[in-house]
């Protein structure tokens, strides 16, 4: 599941490239592209999802307790490694992007400066004569002071390769924001893998029993509010986004494109691979949920993300609104095929 769900983050961003340069969409619209093909929404609604379809009658998992204790496990690892996956990798793609997108901006307000600067004369910039400070050295004198012999191919330094792998790792982790990294969710993510694996704890916090128990209900009950909380901000921009938005509505087509119907494809031949080469075991659940990774709605994550960024904050509401509501179509029709499909 780990190799799975960082593929759906790597073909979805590699989909979303493809995307930008066919539709030629604006440099601060390319972090929100990218983050929207390539963050999915692994654990909510997967959450809700895995259980309904466990409790089916007709239901070609098997047994429907066994099948809702599965599904909530193979939710909950889904969505936290989605966060690890959405904060290292997303965030820093999308910082990325963020950050070309600010320097052209900041290039082209230079170029209107300079150009403003050229057509005031000169006589009315500087009405003072320009005359040589005290004790600077003359141009003369400096030339002197600075002039060094130089030979050819002999002043080159040489740079060896393992300092050359240094400089390059530096300036991968420049564009990796640690602070950003261990997000509350990130954090929540670790705390969770540590009481899920470590037994002593998980018995003194998750059981009906627990003498701690009441701490892990009160967080189960603030997580529940999570998702509203996310719903709320995304609805609080969407009239801005709606009102003026730079999204084209072949962009938004693209997306859905991507997320519905290109990406559920390849994770069909992807899962089915493995799956042939003993990868994934005969598991119908644990197939069925791989592949519905490939097809879930953009995760809202993202949103918060753009608005950390301060790129595309109005334009991904608009980008959500019509998302989610062809997942409402989208999901259905693949949950059904998926089922078929399964063993």
């Amino acid at each position: 599941m780990p190799v799975n769900v960082l593929l759906t983050f790597i073909i979805g961003s590699a989909l979303a490239w493809i995307l930008i340069k066919i539709t030629k969409a604006p440099q601060h619209l390319q972090s929100l592209i990218i983050g929207s093909c390539a963050a999915g929404n692994l654990g909510n609604l997967l959450l809700i999802i895995l259980p309904a379809v466990c409790d089916e009658d007709n239901s070609p998992f098997g047994d429907s307790s066994v099948c809702s204790t599965d599904g909530e496990a193979y939710a909950a690892l889904s969505m936290a490694l989605g966060v690890v996956f959405l904060w290292t990798y997303v965030y820093a793609i999308m910082r990325l992007s963020a950050n070309k997108a600010t320097k052209e901006i900041d290039t082209n307000e230079y170029t209107i400066r300079d150009k403003t600067s050229e057509e005031t004369p000169y006589s009315e910039i500087c009405t003072e004569a320009l005359l040589p400070s005290r004790g600077c050295p003359t141009s003369e004198e400096y030339t002197d002071q600075v002039e060094v012999p130089f030979s050819g191919c002999e002043g080159k330094a040489k740079v060896s390769f393992l300092e050359k792998a240094k400089l390059h790792l530096k300036k991968l982790f420049g564009y990796i924001d640690l602070k950003k990294l261990f997000a509350p969710s990130t954090i929540s993510a670790i705390i969770a893998f540590t009481v899920g694996i470590v037994s002593p704890i998980r018995k003194v916090l998750i059981a009906d029993d627990a003498p701690l128990r009441a701490i892990y209900n009160s967080v189960s009950l603030i997580g529940e509010a999570a998702i509203p909380c996310m719903t709320l901000l995304i609805g609080a921009n969407l009239l801005r986004g709606l009102k003026r938005s730079e999204v084209g509505t072949s962009i938004v087509l693209g997306i859905i494109a991507i997320r519905y119907i290109i990406s559920p494809l390849l994770g069909i031949v992807i899962v089915k691979a493995a799956k042939h080469f003993g990868m994934v075991g005969s598991d119908s659940l644990y197939q069925f949920t791989l592949m519905l990774q490939y097809a879930l709605p953009p995760a809202m994550t993202v949103g918060t993300i753009s608005q950390l960024l301060k790129t595309g904050e109005s334009e991904c509401s608009v980008i959500m609104l019509w998302t989610y509501v062809a997942a409402s179509f989208s999901l259905t029709i693949w949950s059904t095929f998926f089922m078929w499909l399964v063993p």
